[in-house]
């Protein structure tokens, strides 16, 4: 079930803006506090989603992303996850207190210009390597802020089967999924393993643009902010980067509404019991 179906809406509580005195010090922050004020407001966000406002959703989101709470916890996100000791073009690494409390402070939209991702490659089984992009910790942590923003949009426009990169989801959840769908006397005896060649690389700037309810300026900027490799610039013209917080995310919700898709072509089964026809030729060919 949608982790924001389900929750009542109620005000921000404490002020969204400006910091509290038990915030102000990185070592004494109330995170049961921050992600209760950051909760309540992606539950106005889903609520506003699923009732079709979105003038309030916009209005909403700007609200959460100035949160001074929501702001913990896009630089906790940073500095608390796998890639924390992996700096971005800049070199820079939130090590200590100071520095994260600093860092806090400099989530702006005013005058915000993300730096170009350092491009590296992590092998994959196949014998290929995979590129990623990796960000500055300031990009990571803008990106977290705006991801907290963007989720809960995302989460009630998701198809209902979709797992991959959401919150609260697992692969034991897909698993489950399976089961309950092959474990009738009567189900599919075929199940089809497919890829999207290039998924991150190839996703549509415009698309995203048009489509993605979020700050257009701050999503353009991400999107072709560019990569440095051997010294030398890149322009991104599509795709999002493999290595940024919020592109799995973004690839989300331009996938969203495959599923329905697929059941409105694909015919569950043919005359006298036999699969369809598109099910006879995804026997002779494994679709890549």
């Amino acid at each position: 079930m949608n982790r924001y179906a389900e929750g009542k809406q109620m005000t921000a509580g404490q002020p969204a803006g400006a910091p509290s005195a038990k915030g102000r010090r990185w070592t004494r922050i109330d995170w049961r506090h921050a992600r209760a004020v950051v909760y309540r407001l992606q539950v106005r966000i889903a609520k506003a989603v699923r009732e079709g406002r979105w003038g309030k959703v916009k209005a909403l989101q700007r609200l959460l992303t100035h949160s001074y709470a929501a702001k913990q916890l896009a630089v906790r996100r940073v500095v608390t996850n796998d890639g924390r000791h992996t700096p971005g073009i800049d070199g820079v690494r939130w090590r200590t207190p100071v520095q994260r409390r600093q860092a806090v402070t400099s989530l702006r939209r005013h005058g915000y210009r993300p730096r170009p991702l350092r491009r590296v490659y992590i092998p994959k089984s196949n014998g290929k390597q995979r590129p990623l992009g990796i960000p500055s910790m300031h990009d990571r942590a803008m990106q977290g802020l705006h991801s907290l923003a963007l989720e809960p949009v995302a989460e009630m426009r998701a198809d209902p089967n979709s797992y991959g990169f959401r919150p609260r989801r697992s692969l034991h959840d897909a698993i489950g999924q399976c089961f309950v769908v092959l474990a009738k006397k009567h189900s599919p005896r075929w199940i089809l393993d497919a890829d999207i060649k290039a998924c991150f690389d190839r996703i549509s700037h415009d698309w995203l643009l048009a489509h993605v309810p979020m700050d257009k300026r701050i999503l353009q900027a991400w999107l072709t902010a560019g990569y440095i490799e051997n010294n030398a610039f890149y322009a991104t013209e599509e795709g999002t980067p493999q290595g940024g917080i919020i592109s799995p995310l973004l690839a989300n919700l331009a996938l969203d509404g495959l599923e329905v898709a697929l059941a409105a072509t694909v015919r569950r089964r043919g005359r006298q019991g036999q699969p369809g026809a598109l099910c006879r030729r995804l026997r002779r060919h494994r679709v890549r």
